[in-house]
């Protein structure tokens, strides 16, 4: 059967990773300026030079250029974000900053030109730092007018030039990393699962209230949550480890069951009742939550092995779990499972009915830079075309099994800094960019093999996958 005549191929970049010109036309300051050094450190008070977010890869600047190498790949869809410091520098201006909306003006109008669908997500780990630091990000209910007063704004700038939106990124992962995924500037052993759970309702109810917008701006609006999606198996067929990995799965699935359905499920009721806790709801959330998504879209990059005892932890994203003897891992521990993909898209749609679309998947690795033989430079990187191509054969599968699959864009899809470790060498595009971890370099793009191999596979609609 394979995917369908109008599947959605290309790839996924976020703003806070790529644009750079930190403070340039205006914008404000993020969280992401102040986070040298990825997801779990520390921030700092101010930015600091060794930051490579700062400057990214220019896509400020060069994302004509990028865009045409997306175009010459065959992209039918190019997932960005918009800086939310961008367009209010604060986040809590009532009146937006024109250059900034004039960039993304631009931004989308190129992607046009090539007949690439712009994928927008409105919040991708970029909370404006004023309302970290002074209102201790989603913590506080107030974000939920922010946030709106933001998305009435590009909803309605943007109504003709963008039809697929997204309304956070991996909106899930705010249990575990509160201050990149929610803005949270409490240090995160001071948090309590309540405070964390709380949070998350605040962005659950400005996640549904995006939806009534939207759809009251442009009913053909398609809009999107997206959550991580990592399955999460039992390390041995004890029925401990079983229950384990059930609670486990349900702290992830507790945010798709509120996108999709409309309310929350029973098993978030007994956690919270069993904390001596409750999520504080003012009236009218109810009617809020009931505005459900039109898809759902999510990143995988890895399954999880759960135990009722210790066990040996597997390194890797920020969800943790113990390590499968099973599969093998990248370079940076993250363990490599083609058939999780086909498992969580089964799941998935057998829970919700919605169509699905994979905004992220992708292998972090370091390539080398090496002469094409034609006066240039490319990256031998059969590694990527070997681990993609596996995890498309699962695609396809799932789409065999009746899974409905809007599209597939592979993460990083022209090397960008990266979220979890700050650094360039963990590289995931099919274009390289000539920048250094010491913030050296030309900024100059070379097509790697998969670069090519990209092209063959989207010009055959996924059929054809070989090196």
């Amino acid at each position: 059967m394979g995917f369908s005549k109008n599947f959605l191929w290309g790839g996924a970049v976020a703003a806070n990773q790529c644009e750079g010109a930190y403070l340039e036309d205006g914008k404000g300051l993020s969280i992401q300026d102040v986070m040298p050094g990825g997801i779990m450190t520390p921030p700092t008070d101010e930015p600091t030079a060794d930051n490579l977010k700062l400057e990214g890869i220019d896509f400020y600047h060069r994302y004509k250029e990028d865009i045409g190498l997306m175009a010459e790949m065959g992209f039918k869809v190019f997932r960005t974000s918009i800086a939310w410091s961008r367009i209010f520098p604060n986040g809590n201006e009532s009146e937006p900053n024109e250059k900034g909306l004039e960039f993304y003006d631009s931004l989308f109008d190129e992607c046009h030109k090539y007949g690439i669908e712009p994928l927008v997500t409105l919040s991708h780990y970029e909370t404006p730092l004023y309302l970290a630091k002074n209102y201790d990000g989603w913590r506080s209910r107030e974000l939920i007018g922010f946030y709106e007063n933001y998305v009435r704004t590009v909803f309605t700038r943007y109504k003709d030039k963008v039809k697929y939106w997204l309304t956070f990124n991996e909106i899930n992962s705010v249990l575990h990393a509160p201050l990149m995924s929610g803005g949270i500037w409490t240090s995160p052993d001071q948090l309590s699962v309540a405070d964390k759970l709380q949070a998350a309702h605040h962005e659950l109810v400005a996640s549904a209230l995006a939806v009534k917008v939207g759809h009251e701006i442009n009913p053909d609006f398609q809009i999107g949550c997206m959550v991580i999606a990592m399955p999460v198996y039992p390390l041995t067929p004890n029925p401990d480890d079983v229950m384990k990995a059930m609670e486990i799965s349900h702290s992830n699935l507790m945010f798709t069951d509120v996108h999709a359905r409309g309310k929350y499920p029973g098993y978030t009721k007994r956690i919270l009742r069993e904390m001596g806790a409750e999520i504080h709801m003012e009236p009218g959330d109810e009617e809020i939550l009931s505005h459900t998504v039109d898809f759902i879209s999510f990143s995988y990059y890895m399954s999880v092995c759960e135990s009722a005892t210790p066990a040996e932890s597997g390194n890797g994203n920020i969800m943790g779990g113990c390590k499968n003897p099973y599969l093998p891992s990248s370079e940076w521990g993250w363990q490599i499972d083609p058939q999780g993909l086909r498992y969580a898209l089964n799941q998935l749609y057998d829970l919700y009915q919605k169509p699905l679309f994979i905004v992220e998947n992708g292998l972090g690795a370091v390539d080398e830079l090496v002469p094409d033989g034609a006066g240039s430079y490319t990256v031998e990187d059969d590694y990527r075309i070997d681990y993609l191509a596996r995890h498309i054969e699962q695609m396809r599968e799932a789409a065999d099994d009746g899974v409905e699959i809007m599209g597939y864009t592979t993460w990083g899809c022209i090397d960008l800094i990266s979220a979890s470790t700050a650094e360039m060498k963990k590289r995931y595009g099919f274009i390289y960019v000539d920048r250094n971890n010491d913030g050296s370099g030309s900024m100059n793009r070379y097509r790697k093999k998969s670069f090519h191999w990209y092209k063959k596979v989207i010009a055959s609609n996924g059929e054809e996958l070989s090196i």
